[in-house]
């Protein structure tokens, strides 16, 4: 395939995962007996722009529009971290009920949600139709829509929107026409606009071995020297990036129409330059870590079920679905898998079948070791179960490196 942002036909393989189930492609009992679909998993990147991705794309019809399960209100964590980031973006480009935000995956209203309660007009744009009728009930303006360059071309020319703020949160990793995407950015904002959107960084990924956030919703893993390439193309300029710790290492990248670098992006990319992230020496050592948190996960699950150990896991997150499918975990090491989020209760992890059971379940029927698949919430995580921790309970932790704590 080509490269997603710049055309060109000569991606440098990295890492394949094999074939794995879709990513959060959750079951009901009576799918089990079905066989589910798998993709292959390859992970590469261009040498001409820098930007990391995967070399299939899945329908996003099938990933994003059926039973989505992903509510981003679910964790605390995340509710806090968007909230404080519209807090601030309030206060910095003063806006107020003059003003229209507009967001695109805009999920069940968290961000938007606090903007509305400020007196600002908003509107959130989200394909899952779950999510988008949770927006609703909270009072947010939801379209259940893709966001694209047609659809913001029709907003700007038959609804009159000009955006003061455009908000693309964990969205641009997912989208297969980055361009277009772009594109629909550039139409919607207005003169002196902004948009604020947040990725995962490839820098955190490789330096911290997150294999397991490569996955099939996610199809591009940036850096700023890619970005800067990709939103120059639509007349769009990277102008401040600040690293956060979501997701086990984002940007959030400030995107304006005029060119004014800040110190912050500048440093970035002269980081980036000095890694030669266009290179695949970037890259030297990513496989043999990954295949050696492989290795060490399953010797431990392992040893564990030889003991009689009961092994629990936490998080029926997407990320889950890649390590459960590269590590071979299934039932036989795995009871079950508790998760914070209703909307996934009595269904099954794709691939492994773990079934998905409520946070009690580690009352009813305790296991003396958790692992945590969600492990970019761990910290939240142990503090929640802190009765299981203090019962003797073990967390296993498998990324960056596999350990366990007490």
């Amino acid at each position: 395939m080509s490269c997603r942002s710049c055309g060109n036909s000569s991606l440098v393989p990295v890492l394949s995962l094999g074939e794995t189930p879709l990513a959060d492609g959750l079951l009901y009992a009576d799918q089990l007996g079905e066989r589910e679909p798998r993709v292959p998993l390859d992970f590469a990147f261009c040498p001409a722009c820098s930007l990391a991705q995967i070399t299939q794309t899945v329908d996003p019809e099938i990933l994003f529009c059926n039973d989505y399960p992903y509510y981003t209100s679910v964790s605390p964590q995340l509710q806090e971290h968007f909230a404080a980031s519209a807090r601030a973006l309030i206060a910095s480009r003063g806006l107020d009920e003059r003003s229209m935000v507009v967001e695109a995956a805009s999920n069940d209203g968290a961000m938007l949600r606090v903007f509305a309660d400020a007196g600002i007009p908003v509107l959130g744009i989200d394909p899952a139709s779950g999510p988008a009728e949770a927006a609703r009930k909270r009072g947010v303006p939801t379209l259940c829509d893709f966001f694209g360059a047609s659809l913001a071309r029709t907003l700007r020319d038959e609804r009159g929107i000009a955006a003061d703020l455009v908000l693309g949160n964990n969205v641009l990793a997912h989208v297969p026409d980055l361009n277009g995407f772009v594109q629909g950015i550039a139409t919607l904002l207005a003169p002196d606009g902004a948009a604020v959107i947040e990725v995962p960084y490839v820098v955190d990924l490789v330096r911290n071995c997150e294999f397991d956030t490569i996955y099939h919703q996610h199809l591009c893993y940036f850096s700023a020297t890619s970005l800067d390439v990709l939103f120059r193309r639509h007349g769009l300029f990277l102008n401040d990036v600040e690293r956060t710790p979501i997701h086990g290492g984002s940007l959030r990248l400030t995107v304006e129409r005029s060119d004014r670098c800040g110190t912050r992006v500048s440093a970035m990319l002269a980081e980036e330059r000095a890694l030669r992230i266009d290179e695949a020496v970037f890259y030297a050592g990513f496989v043999e870590r990954v295949t050696t948190i492989k290795n060490h996960l399953r010797e431990l699950l392992d040893e564990l079920r030889r003991e009689g150990r009961r092994v629990a896991a936490y998080g029926a997150a997407a990320k889950a679905t890649t390590l459960c499918s590269y590590v071979g975990i299934d039932t036989g090491l795995v009871e079950y898998v508790v998760d914070r989020n209703p909307h996934k209760h009595g269904r099954y992890m794709g691939g492994s079948r773990l079934p998905i059971v409520p946070p009690s379940a580690l009352e009813q029927t305790p296991p003396d070791y958790l692992l945590v698949l969600a492990w970019n919430f761990a910290g939240e995580i142990m503090e929640q179960e802190r009765a299981f921790r203090e019962s003797g309970g073990r967390f296993i932790i498998p990324i960056p490196e596999v350990k366990v704590v007490a």
